[in-house]
Formats: structure tokens, sequence, C-alpha cells
């Protein structure tokens, strides 16, 4: 029975690891008809000593890890949020789970051109008009994709707008798991709506939203699409994250090993980060 989820396991992730892990080991010119050339471990020592790539190895980390640390709490809350309020026997609740889920399976190249209209810095962006409506014209329009205090901010609330459903699908089916009979002892108890949230819905909750939270880590870590389609890693390097890093040193400067060599890197600090949010939740 899982011997085809092992096959995937081996053919999707392995075997790609394995031949990113060769290819950092090594110089790759695509450009070139040279065969590949063996040069050990140097394609680390650029990435992490170089002072031409160390300094944008490091900052395109800091910024994996602030978007992490904006998106995994926001997108967790919302979907939580977005759960409770869906999770009650009223007539229609299938179509607004329908409308909040629809973000979900809406192309990313789509999602990123509307919301990069959102974000226009004029204002006939939707984000400045509203800005200026709530101000009474008091704060002027803002390049929120074209500033380096606000593009990843951007970012990061339109990724906890489009990911937010999927989350909520999982948190959803958690709470429909809970015991019916729990609420309503705490209810005879006299527990408040708090109460019975604070002990009854959490606790049930627990193995959910670790798995929910582990999941959008891994997710938010991943991001790509939203750069390249929205800023190209700018302004500067204010958006420039690790996966778009290692795409462009591949694909864009042609030095394929270093692009690996940067890939396995990061897939050991994202497999780190994984495994110490996974024990800090048990504890």
């Amino acid at each position: 029975m899982v011997a085809p989820a092992l096959l995937g396991l081996l053919a999707f992730v392995v075997a790609p690891f394995g031949v990113a892990l060769w290819l950092s080991l090594h110089y790759v010119n695509l450009q070139s008809t040279l065969p590949p050339r063996y040069v050990g471990l140097q394609q680390y020592e650029l990435v992490l000593a170089d002072p031409e790539f160390r300094g944008a190895f490091y900052r395109a980390l800091a910024n994996n890890a602030l978007f992490a640390l904006i998106v995994v709490p926001g997108q967790t809350a919302l979907a939580l949020g977005l759960a409770l309020l869906l999770n009650r026997p009223l007539r229609g609740m299938t179509v607004f789970r329908t409308i909040f889920f629809l973000p979900v399976v809406f192309p990313l190249a789509l999602v990123a051109t509307v919301w990069k209209l959102i974000y226009s810095p004029d204002e006939l962006g939707m984000l400045n008009r509203v800005l200026r409506v709530v101000t009474f014209g008091d704060v002027g329009p803002v390049d929120w994709l074209g500033d380096g205090r606000t593009a990843l901010l951007a970012i990061a609330a339109l990724s906890i707008w489009q990911g937010a459903g999927f989350q909520m699908i999982i948190v959803l089916a958690g709470l429909q798991l809970i015991p019916a009979d729990r609420y309503e002892a705490a209810a005879i108890d006299g527990a408040s709506a708090w109460r019975r949230f604070q002990h009854v819905t959490l606790p049930g909750l627990r193995g959910t939203l670790l798995f929910v939270a582990t999941v959008t880590t891994i997710l938010a870590f991943q991001l790509f699409d939203q750069v390249y389609l929205l800023t190209q890693g700018g302004p500067g390097e204010a958006t420039t994250t690790v996966v778009y890093q290692a795409v462009t040193a591949a694909f864009t400067e042609n030095d394929v090993g270093r692009g690996a060599a940067i890939t396995v890197l990061f897939f050991l600090v994202v497999g780190s980060v994984t495994i110490a949010q996974r024990r800090v939740a048990r504890t």
C-alpha cells in the first residue's frame, strides 16, 4: 500500500536531491560545451565565505526568515478564524467555504497580476485609493512594491490571502473531529465561549495546528513565484529569497553548480527549522 508513495518520494524528492548534491560539487556552465568539472566544496565556500556571494545569501536567508515569521502565524490565525466561523450548522455554509477556498485554486500568475494592480503606486491602485479615503487625503500614494520597507510585507499579505483557504479546510476537518460531548460538558460546567475555545478547541486542534504550521513554514521558505512575478527580487535585495537566488545563479548567471549548492544548503536550513519546530511544539 505504501509502494506508490515510496516510489513518488524516490522519484520526486530523493533523486532530484541526489542530482542537486552532485551538481553542487561540480562547475557546470549552461553556455559552455565543456563537461562538468569537479570542484569539490568550492561552490559551498563561494556561497558561505566569498565576500562577493555570502552577503547576498545571508540577506536572502534573512528575507526568508522574516517572511516566514509574518506568514506562518498570520496565515494560521486567519485559517483558524475562518474555520471557526464556518464550522456552524447554518444554511449556505458550503457556499462560503467554497468562496474562501477559491484563492487557492486561482493560478498564481493571475493572482499576482490582480494584486499588482491593487498595489499600483499611483492613485489608481485600489489600496492607495482606500488609504486616501480612510486618511481623508493626508497619506499620499505609497509605492508598495517599489519601497524596500513595504515590498516584503506586501508579498506576505498576498501569500496569506491566497493560502489561508487551504489551511482553513484542514483546520475545519480537525474541528469536526472534536467530540461534541466535550463542548456540552464544558457548557454544563458553566464555561464561557472563550473558556471552551481555550480548553476544548485548542487542545483538540493541537495536532492539526502543528501540521498546518509545519506545512506553512515549508511553503513560506519556498517563496519564489510571488517575488519573480511582482518584484524580481527588488527593490535592491529587499525581496530576494534563497530560492530566487538559486534560480538566478543557475539560469541567469549560468552557474548551475552554485545554484545547486544554494539549494542543498537551503534544504538543510529548512529541514533543521522544521525539526526544531516539531520538537518545540511537542513540549
